[in-house]
């Protein structure tokens, strides 16, 4: 018996973890300049690089000498005076293109918690689920006319859509370099059948609303029609790799994380707006600076490469590029020779379009331990992150309980980020 829940295990469907839909272009106008007058709408794409866990910004990119330094040891960088960690050599020699954060400062030490307020400017609240910059971005600017989604996911599950619905949520997919599961026909379909089977599923969807007037319904009506328009997406083959050269494949380093900024690229040139890509293992409580050494290894190349290939395409001046973890870790190393959750004081890092680059922004004491100069929050990041998109980070959405939600929880744009 065909029922909803199996046509939707049977079907594309089943690879969204959220979806996105199209926006009216007065709305989207109206956002293209942002409410403080800081130059904006240069951007039209945005990479996030998810460092879930939380790297260890002393051995990243503020690293400090004495009793607060491991092992690894500082270089020097194509910015005159300053260094970043030995293990991250191909970003040294790009850092004139980069805008590194040190002044980012949370009050989230919980992972949980802190890849809410990340993810969406928010700390979490019982009262609301709040959309994610990936769905802001979704719904204000829609999905691209190559049929592929506004937004997805690499590695990792990327965030909710909050209370916006789960049609402007991310497309998820783990396995980043090939192409998708269920984005063809199952065994024994063929079109026809195919679109007997949706006549089928729109006459339960139909019944089901009449009974039970589930405000769902239209989000998730909404969802598949995304996934039958990825199905015959004319830029599908952008998630599968195999197409790019040796040369190219190889810049990018032979791991997960890799193929997925690979992908990214691939992605922005196929016209989708926000893409999340997740290197995982940065909770490092034991062993931190052998782990942080080994995730440095897959970063350095794959960043690197996502910045020089973005360059290559053209799409260097209309993508930003964003370098975000859970928080820092403590200037001390624990008896297991780690370092633990940290959100006093840590980096983040910026490049591509409306970003100023080659510069650092704010400091931290020489125990990293707090942020001495130029602070920066969560919610004035992402802000930061919306001008350089064309979005006003007071742009606002009303929630169901009423009450209006905007883009951050009073976010302003840092202007030295800020071309």
């Amino acid at each position: 018996m065909l029922t909803r829940r199996n046509f939707l295990h049977a079907g594309v469907a089943s690879g969204f973890g959220f979806a996105s839909s199209f926006s009216s272009a007065l709305e989207r106008s109206a956002l293209a300049a942002s409410a403080d007058g800081v130059a904006s709408g240069r951007a039209k794409s945005i990479v996030l690089l998810w460092m879930n866990g939380g790297p260890s910004h002393i051995d990243t990119w503020d690293p400090k000498s004495g009793a607060v330094a491991g092992p690894g040891k500082a270089i020097k960088t194509s910015v005159p005076g300053v260094q970043i960690s030995e293990h991250m050599p191909q970003l040294a020699q790009v850092a004139h293109k980069l805008a590194v954060v040190r002044g980012m400062t949370s009050r989230e030490g919980n992972h949980q918690r802190a890849h809410h307020l990340l993810h969406t400017g928010y700390a979490p609240s019982p009262t609301v689920a709040h959309p994610s910059l990936g769905a802001w971005v979704t719904k204000r600017f829609g999905e691209p006319a190559t049929g592929l989604p506004a937004s997805v996911s690499l590695g990792g599950p990327g965030a909710s859509a909050g209370f916006f619905g789960v049609e402007y949520g991310p497309f998820v997919v783990q396995n980043p370099g090939v192409m998708p599961d269920n984005v063809g026909y199952g065994a024994g379909v063929d079109g026809v059948r195919f679109e007997a089977r949706k006549v089928i599923l729109d006459g339960m969807e139909a019944d089901f609303a009449s009974r039970t007037g589930d405000v769902k319904i239209e989000g998730r009506r909404q969802l598949y029609e995304k996934a039958y328009r990825l199905m015959g997406a004319s830029a599908l083959k952008a998630f599968d790799i195999a197409e790019e050269p040796a040369s190219v494949r190889d810049a990018y380093g032979d791991s997960a994380f890799g193929r997925g900024c690979l992908t990214a690229a691939r992605l922005v040139e196929a016209g989708v707006k926000f893409v999340e890509v997740t290197l995982d293992g940065w909770d490092t409580h034991q062993d931190g600076f052998g782990r942080t050494k080994r995730l440095m290894g897959m970063l350095d190349p794959a960043m690197s490469g996502l910045l020089a290939d973005l360059e290559r395409r053209g799409l260097a001046k209309s993508t930003v590029v964003v370098w975000l973890g859970d928080f820092g870790r403590t200037p001390n190393v624990n008896a297991t020779e780690g370092r633990d959750h940290y959100p006093a004081a840590w980096s983040a890092v910026l490049a591509g379009a409306g970003i100023r680059k080659g510069v650092v922004h704010g400091e931290t004491d020489a125990q990293a331990a707090k942020v001495v100069k130029d602070a920066v929050t969560v919610p004035n990041l992402l802000a930061t992150v919306a001008t350089a998109l064309g979005l006003d980070p007071a742009d606002s959405a009303q929630s169901p309980a009423g009450r209006p939600i905007s883009l951050t929880d009073g976010g302003t744009p840092v202007r030295a980020l800020l071309t």
